[in-house]
């Protein structure tokens, strides 16, 4: 019995009735979130335009404002509690207001992306693009969420984060985007999300109405209610079902890329090869390995390749490829010392010829040095000139090397003994035996 009562006290934390609004203060609320005319029509208008920056900038914070300025949560919210209340003429007034939302939108994000000079898809438009049976709980978790508050006195800040969570306008967006630059499998993938998005937050305002007993306003035979049943029922199977599919494979492609990254993490380094690059595609379950080291033999591929059956990758399709090898290291080693080797010949051959154009600038100047040196012995001498040059005779097989020596002379002519003399001091001087020496 005690235990029975520590129940009862603790379910009163989950009751809604003690918060919840007047019946007829939710149905106005509601109403007056379904009509796009007026401040909605503008919000809506500078929603779509935000998000479509968002989505072209690749910004998640823009895109995150128009999800909370946008109002399409009223026009769903309206589907769902008029089917709940089975009101038709509310909820042909839902329906129509929602669907000249969704083509406003369309339109406007369509035009933008036509105009816009940036048509990459970014990692937050493509988001948009494969919707899972995950999209599918988080629209009916925040769809429940975002009735209830509505429902509720107590309403906080949950609508604006319900509007994030179940994202409506990002996926019209990118719908938007899909048909400016007629990629359709953006369009059906973006809009399908959308579709889902919206099914499930009104099933969610429709199951939270009924649970709430929310009155009926006008009488109905309880064979319509079991057909309009049958119509929830069958649609919600039939958006479910390719969620479900759609959820699968991305569980399986997660569990593909889990799987690869161990793989690729135990084939890092492979008797003296170390993985340069690796890239893991699970969507086609393809694995790219890239070694450099040593040079990978057939054998040593399929090794490799062989050891993805250990880590449950039996149907992955590897490839192992040769990058950057020690070989082509030597050889390139190699070749930068060979042309450091021709480098430094060509540096001593530039010395060698320097000092040689420097040794022809001395002798040419080596005339000045010999008058200095002969004047003082013989006053009478005043120039001279110096050449090497080769002499010519036709008994000689070969020229003879001779210094040439013009000496230039005052007024007077010189004696025989001291001609000899002159020509022995050149001799000595130049250190050669022949020396031709002209007066003038």
């Amino acid at each position: 019995m005690q235990k029975l009562e520590e129940l009862k006290r603790l379910l009163q934390f989950f009751r809604l009735d003690t918060e919840l609004e007047s019946p007829d203060s939710v149905h106005e609320e509601i109403t007056k979130g379904i009509i796009f005319k007026g401040t909605n029509l503008w919000i809506l208008m500078f929603a779509i335009i935000v998000a479509s920056v968002g989505l072209n900038m690749n910004s998640t914070a823009v895109i995150i404002g128009a999800m909370l300025i946008s109002p399409l949560m009223g026009p769903i919210n309206g589907m769902g509690y008029s089917i709940a209340t089975y009101n038709f003429d509310l909820f042909r007034k839902s329906v129509k207001n929602f669907i000249f939302a969704v083509f406003a939108s369309l339109f406007a994000s369509t035009l933008y992306f036509a105009l816009s000079p940036i048509s990459t898809a970014h990692s937050e438009l493509l988001a948009r693009t494969s919707p899972t049976i995950y999209d599918v709980i988080i629209a009916f978790f925040g769809g429940l969420a975002g009735i209830v508050a509505i429902s509720s006195r107590l309403k906080g800040n949950v609508i604006p984060g319900v509007a994030i969570a179940t994202a409506l306008m990002p996926p019209l967006c990118t719908a938007g985007y899909g048909l400016a630059t007629f990629q359709f499998n953006y369009f059906f993938g973006a809009f399908y999300l959308f579709t889902i998005n919206t099914i499930f937050i009104a099933f969610a305002a429709v199951w939270v109405s009924q649970i709430l007993k929310f009155p009926i306003r006008a009488p109905i035979a309880e064979s319509r209610k079991k057909k309009i049943n049958s119509y929830i029922t069958a649609v919600i199977t039939i958006v479910l079902l390719p969620s479900i599919y759609f959820g699968y494979q991305l569980a399986q492609q997660e569990k593909f890329h889990q799987y690869a990254s161990k793989f690729v993490s135990n084939v890092s380094l492979y008797e003296g090869n170390y993985l340069l690059k690796s890239s893991i595609d699970p969507k086609v379950k393809d694995i790219v390995l890239v070694y450099g080291g040593n040079l990978l033999n057939d054998w040593q591929k399929d090794n490799i390749i062989h050891k993805a059956l250990d880590f449950g990758l039996q149907d992955a399709n590897i490839s192992v490829e040769q990058g950057l090898t020690f070989g082509d290291l030597d050889e390139k080693a190699g070749e930068v010392y060979r042309l450091k080797e021709q480098v430094n010949l060509l540096h001593i051959a530039l010395e060698h010829k320097a000092a040689e154009i420097d040794s022809l600038r001395q002798k040419d100047a080596f005339g000045s040095v010999i008058l200095n040196e002969i004047n003082a012995l013989f006053p009478e001498i005043v120039g001279c000139a110096y050449s090497d040059s080769y002499i010519f005779h036709d008994t000689l097989s070969q020229p003879l090397k001779a210094s040439i020596v013009i000496l230039s002379l005052k007024e007077n002519e010189l004696a025989l003994e001291e001609k000899d003399r002159i020509e022995l001091w050149l001799k000595k001087r130049l250190s050669s035996e022949r020396v031709k020496v002209i007066y003038e």
